[in-house]
């Protein structure tokens, strides 16, 4: 089970002032998603902003 608000997938649109996820979801996804249940998505990567720094230690 994953929180969509801890995903590299799931961003912030300026223009709309909404997240959402930038993934292309089928029918059955997105309903799960739509209806916050938790799910094991199968898109879901932690977000971890330091992860490039790491690798390049």
């Amino acid at each position: 089970m994953q929180n969509c608000e801890e995903c590299w997938n799931y961003v912030f649109d300026e223009r709309t002032g909404t997240f959402y996820c930038q993934m292309d979801l089928d029918e059955d996804e997105m309903s799960r998603f739509l209806a916050g249940a938790r799910w094991n998505c199968p898109y879901f990567r932690f977000n971890d902003e330091y992860e490039v720094v790491r690798k390049q230690n």
